[in-house]
Formats: structure tokens, sequence, C-alpha cells
């Protein structure tokens, strides 16, 4: 199985401080991971450097196979426009554009034509065509995940990044959320890797990687929630910090 996005000695240092410190993993096409760790264990700065939202100090990112760390800050924007899905915590959906218009919207960021029937496809298989012409407040929360879901799924991606994607909903949309990027994996084929505080959401993963103080600290496949809290409590007294 080939890599989705491959990371070689990844180190991320702010000043003094080292955020990550090494870090090496693999994650294959069609797979769902989950990275947990502790606060302060760089789980947030391994997705945006892994991500191309910002740069390795040292150490190389590949997503589908490019180098992403050796292009400039031009063509890194242009490849993760065209190459990557994103899904936040707060949705970062244009309160000023309807549904529709803000699923297509990273065409029209990338320069390429709005394929509206291609949004539309995908607001349909989750749910939403009726929703289509509604502003964002106009949906509920696990509404507005599930637009943002669709806009990251629009340009065919390498790989989805979910940074605390349910962590402003309710457990009942927290739980759809993550069923339907588990969908994204197996029935789309996609490649999701999410960052989680939560033993729940980290148990849709097929696995789970953590870290402790900027460096892996283990995996675990197939998890369960108490497999996960489990694993999170022990780090956490490893490293004297809540997870």
């Amino acid at each position: 199985m080939a890599d989705a996005v491959r990371l070689e000695e990844l180190r991320k240092t702010y000043g003094t401080t080292t955020a990550l410190d090494g870090v090496s993993a693999a994650f294959a096409d069609g797979t769902f991971t989950a990275i947990m760790g502790p606060s302060g264990s760089g789980k947030s700065t391994l997705l945006q450097c892994a991500a191309g939202l910002d740069r390795p100090t040292s150490g190389r990112v590949f997503i589908g196979g490019t180098e992403v760390t050796a292009n400039n800050d031009t063509a890194m924007t242009k490849f993760r426009r065209q190459r990557v899905g994103f899904v936040f915590q707060e949705y970062n959906l244009l309160p000023s554009l309807t549904v529709e218009q803000n699923v297509v919207l990273p065409l029209r960021l990338a320069g390429r034509r709005a394929n509206h029937s291609r949004g539309r496809e995908l607001l349909r298989s989750l749910g939403l065509d009726k929703h289509r012409n509604n502003l964002p407040d106009q949906l509920s929360g696990g509404q507005r995940q599930r637009v943002a879901v669709a806009r990251a799924l629009l340009t065919e991606p390498a790989v989805i990044f979910a940074d605390e994607p349910t962590g402003a909903l309710d457990l009942r949309s927290a739980r759809e959320v993550l069923q339907l990027l588990r969908a994204v994996v197996h029935e789309h084929g996609r490649t999701v890797v999410m960052v989680t505080h939560d033993p729940v959401a980290a148990s849709y993963a097929g696995e789970v990687l953590f870290l402790a103080d900027g460096r892996l600290a283990g995996s675990l496949r197939a998890p369960t929630a108490d497999a996960v809290a489990e694993r999170l409590a022990h780090l956490g007294e490893l490293t004297g910090v809540a997870a």
C-alpha cells in the first residue's frame, strides 16, 4: 500500500522550545489515523507541518509522493489547495456564502472553475442537498461540519487533515461526523489524519499514534476508547502533564 503522507525526521523549534523532535511516520492510502498526546506534546504542530500549513525547522514531508517541503511558500500553498483537504473544529465556513458556495470555494481559490455539479453531488451524498442555498448560521453544528467535510472532499485530495473536528459538537453530532470521516476512508478511499483529545473520537480510527514531548510514544491499532484513555493517562504520568 502506497503512503499518502510520509514524514521524515521532522523537527520544529520556536526559539528555545522544541515542539517536534525528530518525528518520522507514514500514513498509508485509505487509512484513518488519530494523533493524540498530552497538552504540549506537539500533536497540533505535527498536523500543521504535515499539512503544509507550517514549515518544519528541518525534516521532510511527502504527500502523494511529492516532497512538499522542497517547495517555496507559493508553490506549497498551490499544492495544498489542490491535494489536501481540511476539517477544523470551528468549521471555517464563510458566513456570507451559501452552503454550496462554501463547498466549491477551494476550486475558486485554486483558480479553477467552480464545479457546482460536483458540489451538489457531495451535498446530496451527505444529506445536505436541501440546505445548499442556506447560510452556515442557519445550520446546526453537525450540519456545518458535514459541509466542511464536503468542501474537503471536493478537490479529491490525497489526504484530509482533521483538527479536533468534533470539539465543538454535542455527542450525537460528534458521532455522526466521526462515522462520516470513517465512511470517507472506507467508501471514498481517502486518507484521514485526525488530531483529537477525545478517546471516543480516536476509537473511530484504525490506528492511534501517541506523542509525548514532541516525540512518537507508541501506537495502538484497532483502538477502543478505554484502551486509548489508559494509554493517555500513562503518557500524562510520564510527562507530568495532564492529557
